[in-house]
């Protein structure tokens, strides 16, 4: 039998295993600590410890870490580039935090506003800090040091260490477009991106300074290792048309792709919703991997047809939607998971991990749910293709 790390870089380099690999994503990918009492930390309820310790003693781990030391990124109140520019204000109000962030540039002042509630592991903003073109000309006057952060490829390092043979370290990394598009609503980010594509460029070209460092200096001191990439949904129908994806996404994340590989590294593409219009946009960057890979009606792409036509090119990552694993007696789950187990078989191909499109993120787990991720368990290692 494989080690749980053996299984999964296997499946990264496309080679034979001894059954499909099992992960949670986010439950015990993203760090959490259920002894802290902060009433906000919501994996401190005891209906959590079972679904954590299942994931830590059983599914094949993969931590989602990012080489940004801790709070580098964020604006400072006083000193250096940032802090002439940014303010932050963090305040609690109705039981929940409120952070607000105020920045001067170009004669204009524009303010963000997040709220994080004690019962939910989610961080909802109010207010974006750009809300117009004349926003976004200022916010590109914003020197290029603002945006300096310290890289900590040591704790990487580190946290692969303590592992060992349970799994692996995935490098977690926004893309200029995701970077770009958080800045505006939704609705804002489309017309912008739509309307005023050389001015969005402009933005993107600025945005993809820092993170192309970012990834250069982590992919060179952290060589070998999986990556995920997010943010190329927001160049998906129905946010933008096709060839969108090609101007805000292949042009621009393409060269982390490639940064990422050339250091014998694997690159995730995560890409939400409707991805059927753009996979072949996808692949033109070669990547190794891609998820989630949503069935309807969240998305638009059976699985089976993702591995028919792409399974040689890319490692499949999915394609159980949270909303089943909530929301979805464990009798027919079970028959969820069976079907994307055989789909991810068919045919050739590289490998497939069978993961959730996300992860619970209020403070009680409930019976069913745990049931869920103990199925997926169950057949994956009764599987046999």
């Amino acid at each position: 039998m494989m080690t749980r790390r053996e299984r999964l870089m296997a499946t990264l380099r496309g080679e034979p295993v001894d059954r499909p690999a099992v992960n949670f994503y986010e439950v015990g990918g993203f760090a959490v600590d259920p002894s802290d009492p902060d009433e906000f930390n919501v994996y401190n309820d005891p209906s959590w410890r079972p679904l954590l310790e299942l994931a830590e003693q059983q599914s094949d781990l993969i931590r989602m870490r990012s080489p940004v030391k801790s709070r580098s990124h964020e604006p400072a109140d006083a000193g250096g580039p940032r802090g002439e520019f940014f303010r932050t204000e963090k305040f609690q109000a109705d039981g929940c935090r409120f952070k607000r962030v105020t920045l001067k540039i170009a004669g204009r002042t524009m303010t963000s506003l997040t709220r994080r509630c004690p019962d939910l592991d989610t961080i909802w903003t109010l207010e974006h800090l750009l809300k117009s073109t004349d926003d976004l000309k200022a916010y590109l006057e914003l020197p290029d040091e603002v945006f300096a952060e310290q890289i900590d490829v040591a704790c990487l390092i580190e946290e692969d260490q303590k592992l060992a043979d349970r799994g692996i370290v995935m490098v977690d990394t926004e893309d200029p477009l995701c970077a770009a598009a958080y800045l505006f609503s939704m609705e804002d980010f489309t017309i912008i991106a739509l309307t005023e594509q050389k001015l969005f460029h402009r933005l993107l070209e600025k945005l993809s300074r820092h993170i192309y460092a970012r990834t250069q200096t982590t992919a060179e001191a952290f060589a070998g290792h999986l990556w995920r990439i997010y943010g190329p949904e927001y160049a998906t129908e129905p946010y933008l048309p096709p060839h969108l994806f090609e101007e805000y996404v292949v042009r621009y994340t393409g060269p982390m792709v490639e940064m990422i590989q050339k250091h014998g590294g694997f690159a995730r593409i995560h890409c939400h919703g409707r991805i059927r219009a753009v996979l072949d946009y996808i692949v033109r960057m070669k990547p190794a991997a891609i998820d989630p890979i949503e069935p309807p009606p969240q998305g638009d792409v059976e699985l089976s047809y993702v591995r028919q036509r792409y399974g040689k090119d890319l490692v499949l990552f999915g394609n159980i939607e949270f909303a089943d694993i909530e929301n979805t007696e464990p009798a027919e789950f079970e028959k969820l998971v069976e079907k994307t187990l055989k789909d991810a078989a068919a045919g050739q191909g590289k490998g497939f991990v069978l993961m959730p499109s996300s992860a619970p993120i209020s403070r009680k787990i409930t019976p069913r749910v745990l049931a869920n991720y103990e199925t997926m368990l169950r057949l994956a290692a009764n599987f046999t293709s």
